[in-house]
């Protein structure tokens, strides 16, 4: 912990103390003027409203000086788990979401989306044994791979064609139906279904277009907000900055530069990728390396003093896998062990209630692992009290994150003002 937030919650606990002794005091006096009678009432009572009126006055300062502190909060998780789509989301409710120039900006990222997710459904085709449902459809294949790799600047009419051409091919719909089975951006869908409308040479990216599109987050880039304090909690405004950082390999050797003055971790796990393996290394599966990381983060020593807010983001994509006959099982056999538990029948309805229990518990039983320290960078906290705390996500959703990081702000401010010791939470 900083000097500065050491100071403050002296401060606190100083001022805490005051308050006790006053009351203490104030409740002595009450009694000794409850033994007298007459006009000395009058009195007590003038004596009773400036004794409050002064603690509500140290309430009131005590609360203002977290105010001044700005909340940091940290996004951690693997690639693709939606780090990036909560940045956008804080911009949308807290900072009056996008101008039309910021949309234009995002055209040529959404329209290489689309270009990077034809390409790969096309050249997969074969590598899976498919066959394309007419010769018309082979012809726009050709086309889309004499291509660069690089999106177009504008989408021409043949363009178009070739593209919506080959998004109503049977032999590509069963190839996305296979997805799972290579790299291929969960926006996919999305921006092919809404293809004609992106064709527009009027289009402007609405608000849901851009919190689907994709771009691979490298280096470290960070959002600064401002959200109201209830009155219950002294008024005012509370400040927040988010960090956003890589979640390639690669990048994570980046992370510890901003671990420093982090009061919460938000860390993203998605849900739908228990089908999948990564990008970097296709022998490994995406949802075990997210698990993998939750442990080095949850153990390592710089982020001992940090709150730990999970989201188990993309679960609407993860119930749309298992309508659509992927199971969690085939991947995780220990589920099957874990699906017979009688404690969580009654508040697991379907496969997809009990999918999103099972990984949950992964990531609760990780919390209460006994461990030895085999890094300077970890810290045991296999006695300790941290808490972690778990939300089910859609992070393109804006109402279900709106809702969502009410909590966690609620939760954040009001362990600001009431908590006390070396821990936000």
């Amino acid at each position: 912990m900083n000097s500065n937030k050491k100071n403050l919650f002296n401060s606190y606990n100083l001022q805490s103390e005051v308050i006790k002794i006053e009351t203490k005091l104030f409740n002595m006096k009450l009694r000794l003027l409850r033994c007298l009678r007459g006009p000395k009432q009058s009195s007590m009572q003038n004596q009773r409203e400036e004794l409050q009126s002064h603690h509500d006055h140290m309430i009131k300062d005590l609360s203002s000086n977290f105010k001044d502190t700005t909340v940091k909060i940290l996004l951690l998780g693997t690639a693709e788990s939606g780090k990036t789509t909560i940045i956008k989301q804080m911009r949308i409710l807290h900072i009056n979401g996008f101008t039309d120039d910021e949309r234009r900006e995002k055209i040529p990222e959404i329209y290489q989306n689309i270009h990077d997710s034809i390409i790969q459904l096309v050249q997969q085709m074969g590598l899976l044994g498919l066959s394309f449902g007419s010769l018309t459809t082979e012809r726009s294949a050709n086309y889309i791979l004499s291509l660069p790799a690089d999106a177009p600047e504008y989408f021409n009419e043949e363009y178009c064609d070739h593209v919506m051409t080959l998004w109503n091919d049977v032999g590509i719909r069963a190839c996305y139906d296979r997805s799972n089975e290579f790299p291929l951006l969960d926006s996919a869908k999305y921006f092919l279904d809404n293809f004609e409308r992106i064709c527009d040479v009027d289009y402007i990216p609405s608000t849901e277009d851009i919190l689907h599109s994709r771009k691979v987050t490298t280096g470290i880039s960070k959002i600064s907000f401002r959200v109201p304090i209830p009155k219950s909690m002294g008024g005012g405004e509370q400040e927040f900055r988010m960090y956003d950082v890589g979640g390639q390999r690669d990048e994570r050797n980046k992370w510890i530069q901003v671990f420093e003055g982090i009061q919460a971790v938000l860390f993203l796990i998605s849900c739908s990728e228990f089908d999948q393996n990564l990008r970097e290394d296709a022998t490994q599966n995406r949802l075990q390396e997210a698990l993998n990381l939750f442990r080095a983060v949850w153990q390592n020593r710089f982020l001992a003093s940090a709150g730990l807010i999970v989201f188990l983001n993309k679960y609407d994509i993860m119930e749309r896998k298992i309508r659509a006959g992927k199971h969690i099982v085939d991947y995780f056999p220990e589920f099957e062990d874990f699906s017979k538990r009688p404690q969580h029948k009654q508040s697991c309805f379907d496969e997809s209630d009990w999918t999103k229990m099972f990984i949950k518990q992964k990531m609760m039983d990780i919390t209460q692992e006994q461990f030895k320290r085999n890094s300077r960078n970890q810290c045991d906290y296999s006695s300790s009290e941290r808490e972690c705390y778990y939300h089910f996500t859609v992070a393109t959703d804006t109402r279900c994150i709106r809702d969502v990081f009410s909590d966690v702000q609620q939760m954040i401010l009001s362990e600001n003002i009431n908590g006390s010791g070396s821990t936000l939470f």
